[in-house]
């Protein structure tokens, strides 16, 4: 079983313990034998991996590879990628080859990386369990009768399941964390506009963020190194100083490496609403991941959060709003899937649009689209865009008493596929403790903080501004005296 974090899969690879191609070739065997379970990926090309592997140990051999040179990372299927079919787990784009690199996936080439394939997802990443996809759910590595979370599940559970060391994933409202948590992962949503929005297939552009997910937050702050960077060819790229963000994450330290932190507890998020309030075991797991910050040094205070109980209702004008814009590109009309047959061009419009997405995307066209009509968009739009600054307002007078501020991930642990899938309210509440943070702009992870009932259950950290470096140290601190980052499923031998 392949258990190694990036750092020692390089290690390996540097002194030639073994080749990239024999690493990729590894993961593929693996792959070919627990996809068929997990439904992990959408799309595997061996050759096109083994070509990348290939041209990595002659990097490796010449001495000039780099840390993640012949490394195999999977891709989310939301990345365009030059000769890979890219769906972004819907019909609509069921056979769309792309003919260009998203900015992250280039990145990745190069360093020198290996692309073991491109993941399954919720249908234009709008779920929160992985149940939307065209190509079937995702299964939780830790009970197949459970969802991995969502829309990056398929990149979570295939870490989860070690059909590959890392991933790449994007976070709208909570999806690289929420399936962080529900499958024992580190997962890491950037502040808006550090990680480049070229070529990843848009469904809300104000709240879309790509980021890293990985077993420990010293992998995920390699990734961010490579992911991170100003981009010209996207106007929302923030053209900010290079950092280092695993500068910090070994440094000497005592007993007490976190004396002087404060940790802020929002009381809305330790609340005992019976819908939105998180589940005793979660909570209990969560108390006891704080109680081990304490130790470390870290100090805890109560901040408050007013106008948070108002995020789930802001994201769900504002995302489909967005997202009722962004999918009328596909017409049928320059690529994507288009209806058989029709009677004339707006026949052909409805019908391939009816038949190309699914349940979940048509609901949130609808949803946009009546928020922005002639005589509601005062009413609803404009109304949660208001809500959102007081959300952002709220997060900055809270970081004037704290440096970071934690709670829950996720209200519970992975539920039953199928469970939540005919009641779209409940699950949108699955992401009650993480929508604010995109509507903020905020960075933010989840890291694995213990077992309820055999399952996974995450902490969520919250940072300011370009807290990244701050996060992945306060991260890294905690996995560095406990091991729950270290587990893994049983059964996936």
């Amino acid at each position: 079983m392949i258990t190694h974090g990036l750092k020692a899969l390089a290690q390996a690879l540097a002194g030639k313990r073994i080749s990239s191609v024999e690493l990729t070739q590894l993961y593929l065997d693996r792959i070919d034998r627990l996809n068929p379970v997990i439904n992990a990926f959408i799309t595997v090309d061996a050759g096109k991996s083994l070509a990348q592997a290939r041209a990595a140990d002659a990097l490796l051999a010449a001495g000039k590879g780099g840390l993640l040179t012949g490394i195999p990372l999977a891709q989310k299927d939301i990345f365009c990628a030059k000769g890979w079919r890219t769906t972004c787990g819907s019909k609509m784009l069921g056979n769309f080859i792309s003919p260009y690199d998203a900015t992250v996936i280039a990145k990745f080439d190069a360093a020198g990386a290996v692309n073991l394939g491109k993941t399954n997802m919720d249908e234009f990443a709008m779920g929160s369990s992985n149940e939307t996809s065209f190509f079937g759910p995702v299964k939780n590595p830790w009970d197949i009768t459970r969802v991995p979370g969502g829309s990056s599940g398929g990149s979570a559970a295939a870490v989860a399941a070690l059909l590959a060391p890392a991933a790449t994933g994007t976070d709208t409202g909570g999806s690289i964390r929420q399936p962080a948590a529900l499958c024992n992962l580190t997962g890491l949503k950037p502040t808006y506009g550090v990680v480049s929005r070229y070529g990843m297939i848009a469904f809300a552009s104000s709240l879309d963020q790509a980021g890293p997910m990985a077993r420990s937050a010293e992998d995920c702050a390699l990734l961010l190194n490579t992911m991170a960077g100003f981009d010209e060819r996207d106007s929302t790229s923030l053209d900010r100083p290079t950092e280092d963000y695993s500068a910090q994450l070994n440094a000497t330290a005592g007993d007490k490496p976190l004396a002087g932190l404060k940790i802020g507890l929002p009381k809305e998020f330790f609340g005992a609403d019976e819908r939105t309030g998180c589940s005793p075991d979660v909570m209990q797991l969560v108390e006891a991941a704080l109680a081990e910050y304490r130790k470390l040094g870290a100090e805890t205070v109560e901040i408050s959060l007013p106008n948070m109980k108002r995020s789930v209702a802001a994201y769900y004008v504002i995302a489909p709003a967005e997202a009722s814009s962004n999918l009328s590109r596909f017409d049928g009309v320059r690529y994507g899937y288009r209806a058989a047959e029709y009677s004339d061009l707006n026949d052909m419009y409805s019908k391939s649009r009816a038949q190309g997405f699914g349940a979940e995307v048509k609901r949130r066209i609808l949803i946009g689209a009546y928020v922005l009509s002639h005589g509601y968009y005062d009413a609803y739009y404009l109304q949660a865009q208001r809500i959102r600054r007081l959300i952002a307002n709220d997060f900055v007078a809270a970081f004037k008493a704290c440096d970071v501020i934690m709670g829950p991930t996720s209200p519970s642990t992975a539920f039953k596929l199928g469970e939540k899938a005919a009641d779209p309210v409940q699950m949108y509440l699955s992401d009650i403790y993480t929508i604010a943070v995109n509507l903020a702009g905020l960075p933010g992870m989840s890291i694995p903080c213990g077992m309820a009932s055999g399952l996974p259950a995450g902490l969520q950290l919250i940072g300011d501004y370009f807290g990244e470096a701050k996060l992945l140290n306060v991260a890294h601190r905690y996995q560095q005296v406990t091991g729950w980052h270290l587990q893994h499923a049983d059964g996936l031998a």
